[in-house]
């Protein structure tokens, strides 16, 4: 696999159950996991106060998710982890703007290496900024289009709202390997998107996310591309 982390064994996170829809809940759920420790929640405390700073100055998330970020972003982004193997290294970060989930994946396993992938100038000064506070010093934002950022494998991929699945596909398979493990949370569009798939070899499926009562996420790999043999 890509990337000098050692992965282990997956865990049973993504397995359990939804969490209760609060902010008291996201953050019990958040301290929990074993990538949690005092200086993990220290970053995190870091980024959502940065964040409610930030968005007054350019529209990063919408005003009432500030009042729902441990749900709505932080634990939200912080699922994806129990979908790969431990300390996947690197992993690739499309289109993060606010830094999710690129930012709380970096704040959690600082040890391994993100790329944030971004080409909007105002969010990639705001990315530089929250990686140099939290001290994220593995996280790297690349501030350019995605079909301009030089090849290289990665092992894990992931985007939020960045572009439908197959769009998404044909603009980043090229950063994927058979042992690529793409994580990709969709909200309710999750099986919709699935199902429309054509032509792309994959083993794909749907996991609920733990966040929202009819939202998924999109985790597997792709086998061979579009139109190629495996």
């Amino acid at each position: 696999r890509p990337g000098g982390c050692v992965p282990a064994a997956r865990d049973s996170r993504a397995a359990a159950g939804r969490m209760k829809p609060s902010e008291v809940a996201a953050r019990e759920w958040l301290g929990q996991l074993p990538e949690t420790d005092d200086a993990a929640l220290a970053r995190l405390d870091r980024l959502v106060a940065l964040l409610a700073e930030e968005n007054s100055q350019q529209n990063l998330v919408s005003a009432k998710s500030l009042d729902e970020i441990w749900q709505r972003h932080i634990a939200d982004s912080a699922q994806l982890l129990a979908h790969v193997p431990r300390e996947t290294s690197p992993w690739m970060a499309l289109g993060p703007g606010a830094g999710f989930p690129g930012l709380v994946i970096a704040a959690l396993r600082p040890d391994c290496e993100v790329l944030l992938v971004e080409s909007r100038a105002r969010r990639i000064a705001w990315l530089e900024r929250a990686c140099k506070a939290l001290e994220l010093g593995k996280a790297q934002v690349i501030g350019s289009r995605l079909e301009l950022v030089e090849t290289r494998a990665v092992a894990a991929i992931t985007a939020r709202a960045f572009a439908p699945l197959d769009r998404l596909l044909a603009l980043a398979a090229r950063f994927s390997t058979k042992e690529t493990i793409w994580v990709l949370p969709k909200g309710r569009s999750a099986q919709q998107e699935l199902d429309a798939l054509r032509n792309w070899r994959h083993r794909f499926h749907v996991k609920p996310s733990l966040t929202g009562p009819e939202a998924g996420i999109v985790v597997g790999t792709l086998v061979g591309g579009k139109g190629k043999a495996p």
